[in-house]
């Protein structure tokens, strides 16, 4: 990045910055929207394949920032904030007539305070979870950030009570996903019998995560294998070296179950699977607007698990139960994220049952409350904001 040089401003310059694939998935969408206003409109930063499809020039891989963890950045902090450093140079040469940061906000609320500091409009996008632990976090929110998009509108009151600018747009994935998933289609399209009983292992989409999680969960398959034979089960990689890592770790774990390993694919595995294995993050969100039965899992660094439990003041972390605000899915968290367990409450949602209806009506309710045409309703804040700050007439 050192030897990039500023270009003629000709149009609209829209800076971002995603963290991850949800963040790359949310940024493509208000790209895509945005564009319908200003189709010559210029977009740099850092963003994932989706992103980059939109037209964004992306300064360096966005793999680059996915980190897990509050241990597990230290290894990577140098060059973490290396990145960071010469992102806020770049963007201080070109003078972007925005900045948005979508969610990652352990790098990017910095690089907002930094170019709010030189009169550039700066936008967070997803908010972080302040009211699950220190919301005097909004504090420093409130510094650096002109206006904050939030997901849920439960998130929306401890911003107004700081005196935050906020707006909830709902989810672009709530708008994606049919209020009613077709599954034969689905199940025609990843060649699977519409007969089989299908169960979705979903470990994460991170390098960490599938660390942590990957061979747990083909342990996990394993049990419930050995009880029902007739199971099917199925795993979409989030990329290339995703998969070649999954295949790495069946072949370090012999546990005599095939788990077959698709390219993407993860909307078609949701809509079609009968339930999911799932690690706790933004594929809960999916699972729970594919209505389909889950069991969430997670583990990190011990000592990162034992600074969290301290710090969280929510008794959950799915975002189902989040939204629901109760127990709507079970969740597994470290040491209690076992083979048998989890096992037991996955065999126990294949089968139709008043909690599992219980639970899709919930899911139906929430897919409908998240509705709000979130490209357009986050494009349409941020065209508002930079008119307001004087980038746009």
């Amino acid at each position: 990045m050192s030897g990039l040089q500023p270009s003629s401003r000709q149009s609209l310059c829209i800076a971002l910055v995603a963290g991850e694939a949800s963040g790359d998935t949310l940024g493509a969408g208000l790209m895509r929207a945005l564009k319908r206003d200003y189709p010559d409109a210029r977009f740099i930063g850092i963003g994932g394949p989706r992103m980059i499809a939109e037209g964004l020039v992306s300064q360096v891989p966005m793999e680059r920032l996915s980190v897990m963890g509050l241990v597990e950045v230290l290894g990577r902090l140098r060059e973490l904030l290396a990145i960071r450093k010469n992102l806020v140079d770049y963007f201080k040469r070109e003078n972007p007539d925005v900045f948005i940061g979508i969610d990652a906000p352990d790098f990017v609320l910095n690089i907002e305070k930094r170019l709010r500091a030189e009169r550039i409009p700066t936008v967070h996008y997803v908010s972080p979870s302040v009211w699950a632990w220190r919301e005097k976090r909004v504090l420093g929110i409130r510094e650096s950030t002109d206006l904050m998009l939030t997901l849920f509108p439960f998130e929306e009151d401890v911003y107004r009570r700081h005196g935050v600018p906020v707006r909830c747009v709902g989810h672009t994935l709530a708008d994606q996903i049919p209020l009613q998933p077709d599954r034969e289609a689905a199940r025609v399209s990843l060649g699977l019998p519409a007969d089989a009983r299908v169960i979705a292992l979903m470990p994460g989409s991170r390098n960490g995560e599938l660390r942590k999680l990957g061979a747990l969960f083909l342990q996990t398959a394993a049990w419930c294998a050995a009880r029902r034979p007739e199971l099917t089960f199925v795993m979409p990689c989030a990329n290339a070296e995703r998969k070649a890592q999954m295949q790495a770790i069946i072949a370090e774990n012999d546990v005599g179950v095939a788990v077959q390993l698709l390219d993407g694919q993860a909307h078609e595995v949701l809509a079609a699977c009968d339930a999911v294995l799932i690690a706790s993050g933004t594929a809960t969100l999916e699972a729970m607007l594919f209505k389909r039965p889950m069991v969430v899992a997670y583990r990190m660094a011990g000592l990162t698990f034992r600074i969290l439990k301290r710090l969280v003041k929510v008794g959950h972390v799915s975002l189902p139960n989040l939204l629901a605000q109760r127990e709507v899915v079970p969740e597994f968290l470290q040491d209690d994220a076992t083979p048998h367990a989890m096992g037991e409450a996955l065999l126990a949602r294949l089968d139709p049952s008043p909690e599992r209806e219980e639970a899709q009506a919930t899911f139906t309710e929430l897919h409908q409350l998240l509705r709000r045409d979130a490209d357009r309703a986050a494009a349409d804040a941020v065209i508002a904001l930079m008119k307001e700050k004087g980038r746009l007439a």
